[in-house]
């Protein structure tokens, strides 16, 4: 898996026999810089677009292979004995609904080049299907959430929280009806920040978001952006929530420490969260939180501040670190594709029904 918030690649593999899903093993590599940029450029439109996506999969491709072969030998485990690999992509554009009708949703990738290499059935793919049946294609994860925190009493909240943030709501009196949605921004505009006023790729710990002061009339501007009072099912990603979104609530607030802009991306994550969470289920009891954002602390403490009587907890507390919850639910729903099981939900994406997700690339 490789997210939004483009920091890198994590692999897991995963062993499905048991009842509940166990990660056998975990693999992280960091993008190249080169290809990082080339794919951040790739989110909006410029020269040769064709040309360079095209050779920008084939790189991604060999990171995914390397990892893969990373993660095998670190779980002296041989291709022959993988079922199959599951890979996303890379999401460049998501512009589900829009324009025709059925609008699109385009993740780098080169699963051919990748089975090829890795010499095991690839499973990629796995946004169009929905798309295609009017969904919106993301967030594609709720399912895997209620496989494997669905066991919880009461009512359970899982908090992704990425380059963008998602929410599922489960209730284990009414296992079969998961909500889950897209919230906003998750580290995408935290991270951007980050990087242009201090050098670094993130803010280790949230230690400076903690320093700085929440403006609260720039927050205001930012939870004006209509996304954030559409009704689910909805999803969004670097297509609104990039660098020109952020410059142009901006504008005009001139003099602003950029430590307390850092604040503000901060509090914008943790409110449109948070609400979400209010929202849909207002006597939540606990709220489990996965992706990167988990370790961002100073996130996490505004997230329990916010949500108070709703215990905000890592996904690590439940048997499972955050780094790898999404890499082992694409793996699930690369299982369920070689199965011919359905892995999307209507109540989450709005498509006509549950549709059977992903293409196979055999080996």
């Amino acid at each position: 898996m490789s997210g939004t918030s483009l920091d890198g690649v994590d692999g897991v593999l995963v062993d499905f026999e048991p009842q509940r899903p166990r990660v056998l093993g975990h693999v992280s590599a960091a993008f190249p810089d080169s290809l990082k940029q080339e794919m951040l450029r790739l989110n909006t439109s410029g020269s040769d677009e064709l040309h360079r996506a095209a050779l920008a999969a084939n790189a991604l491709a060999r990171v995914y292979a390397d990892v893969l072969a990373q993660l095998l030998s670190a779980c002296r485990m041989d291709a022959s004995h993988v079922r199959a690999v599951g890979v996303h992509g890379q999401t460049v554009r998501h512009r589900p609904q829009l324009f025709d009708g059925i609008g699109y949703t385009l993740q780098l990738n080169q699963p051919a080049l990748l089975a090829e290499l890795a010499g095991i059935d690839v499973v990629a793919d796995f946004r169009s299907r929905d798309v295609a049946a009017g969904g919106q294609g993301a967030p594609l994860v709720p399912p895997f959430h209620q496989a494997f925190f669905g066991q919880l009493h009461g009512i359970t909240g899982v908090l992704n929280i990425g380059g963008i943030s998602n929410v599922t709501m489960l209730n284990d009196d009414a296992p079969d009806q998961v909500i889950g949605f897209d919230c906003g921004p998750g580290n995408a505009l935290m991270d951007a920040w980050c990087l242009t006023h201090t050098g670094a790729p993130y803010d280790d710990k949230g230690t400076w978001a903690a320093g700085g002061v929440v403006q609260g009339g720039l927050l205001e501007r930012f939870l004006d952006e209509p996304f954030f009072a559409r009704k689910p099912p909805k999803s969004t990603g670097r297509d609104l929530f990039n660098s020109q979104w952020l410059e142009g609530k901006l504008a005009g607030s001139s003099g602003l420490r950029a430590q307390d802009v850092q604040a503000t991306l901060t509090e914008l994550t943790a409110r449109s969260c948070s609400d979400c969470v209010r929202l849909i289920a207002p006597s939540c009891e606990r709220l489990i939180v996965c992706g990167g954002g988990a370790l961002n602390l100073h996130l996490m403490q505004r997230l329990q501040k916010l949500l108070a009587g709703c215990a905000v907890t890592s996904s690590d507390a439940h048997g499972l670190p955050p780094l790898q919850v999404e890499a082992a639910a694409f793996a699930w729903l690369a299982k369920q594709c070689i199965d011919r099981k359905t892995a999307s939900l209507k109540s989450v994406t709005g498509a006509r029904g549950a549709r059977i997700l992903g293409a196979i690339y055999p080996a």
